[in-house]
């Protein structure tokens, strides 16, 4: 085929896929091969090895050549023995994110409003916008804080039939109080997506509202604290009726075997963890404290594993912690309200340690 031809071929192919996607950009991340990575908000710590040897073993002893169960019944239960919530209102699958597709992919439809504050997970924009809904932006205050007012009166003003929340908030690391995750709720009459991948580090853990709070949903995943980001494991609570319809947007087999096995022992065993998560939350008052020491860096309060920074230069400055030292941090600058900022998740003291002595090397040499 011609390339005149083939080109022609591949534009009446593309015709049939909606104009709305066709204008949007994936969700995409460069790859890069650093010394150090804080630019994902992993954590920088493995799974403990007994544990681990003890996940490969129940793995090995599965018949590889077979599904895994239809229902993931040793994940779920290990959830609703950890949160004290019911079987038949949690929803495990291949990460949180593919909960956050399901949930917006029985909601949202062309003229559907979902209120949505940012900057945050630009996601939650994708999804709603491939699923042909109208995202409602309620931008964050000076302090990249939220604004509840201003979320509550969009959510009333659109009629919106979603809310949707990270706390803490990813890029910016601000958390929502308990009696404001309420007032969303009560004051309006949409479903609240409430994504909490990041509440193990800080903030109001919202699973004591959820039972006299019917339509709030929780999202949680094991690729932060519990350390599984590799293996792709999250899981959903909400209301067992509500659970009945986003679960008809899941894809059959949605989590492999491994990962449940995995997320299942790990969730079991989640005491084996806490000390690193501790560690973390530490390095992470200590990054924040030490770059506030610095003249020439703007840091913001956040709750969760990782720190945001405002530095003139911004894109000079990733370039050389890259370049000279071997270190990958996230340019977020392309969000909307975050010019000139990155963010750099909180790692081992070590790499930590390292990232402070970079950065004070690039900002004030001697």
């Amino acid at each position: 085929m011609s390339s005149t031809a083939e080109h022609t071929a591949v534009e009446e192919a593309l015709r049939h896929i909606k104009p709305s996607v066709r204008a949007l950009g994936a969700y995409t991340l460069r790859p890069y091969e650093p010394r150090i990575k804080l630019n994902q908000n992993e954590s920088p710590y493995d799974v403990p090895a007994a544990l681990k040897a003890r996940i490969l073993k129940v793995a090995a002893e599965r018949p590889w050549n077979r599904y895994p169960p239809f229902v993931a019944h040793n994940f779920i239960g290990a959830v609703a023995e950890a949160t004290g919530w019911p079987s038949g209102g949690i929803l495990v699958a291949n990460g949180s994110n593919e909960l956050i597709q399901a949930a917006l992919a029985v909601t949202v439809g062309p003229g559907v409003s979902v209120v949505i504050p940012e900057p945050t997970f630009t996601l939650y924009r994708l999804m709603t916008e491939v699923n042909g809904g109208e995202v409602v932006s309620v931008p964050l205050d000076g302090e990249l804080r939220f604004d509840v007012d201003a979320v509550v009166h969009a959510a009333q003003r659109t009629d919106a039939a979603v809310v949707v929340l990270c706390s803490p908030n990813n890029p910016t690391g601000a958390a929502l109080a308990r009696d404001e995750i309420q007032r969303v709720h009560d004051a309006t009459g949409a479903l609240i997506l409430l994504d909490q991948a990041y509440v193990e580090f800080g903030g109001y853990d919202a699973l004591p509202l959820l039972d006299e709070h019917p339509r709030l949903v929780l999202l949680r995943t094991f690729s932060k604290a519990m350390a599984l980001a590799g293996l792709r494991a999250g899981y959903l609570l909400a209301h067992p009726n509500l659970v009945t319809e986003i679960n008809k947007a899941k894809l059959p087999y949605n989590i492999n075997f491994f990962s449940e096995i995995a997320a299942a022992e790990v969730l079991r065993h989640r005491q084996l963890l806490a000390p690193q998560v501790n560690t973390i939350r530490e390095e992470r008052d200590r990054l924040h404290a030490a770059l506030a020491e610095m003249p020439a860096v703007r840091v913001f309060a956040s709750a969760a594993n990782f720190v945001l920074l405002r530095v003139a230069e911004h894109r000079t400055v990733f370039q050389r912690l890259l370049d000279e030292h071997g270190i990958l941090v996230r340019d977020v600058s392309g969000y909307p309200m975050l010019e000139g900022c990155l963010r750099v998740n909180a790692g081992s003291p070590e790499e930590n340690d390292a990232f402070l002595a970079a950065l004070h090397a690039i900002l004030e040499p001697q």
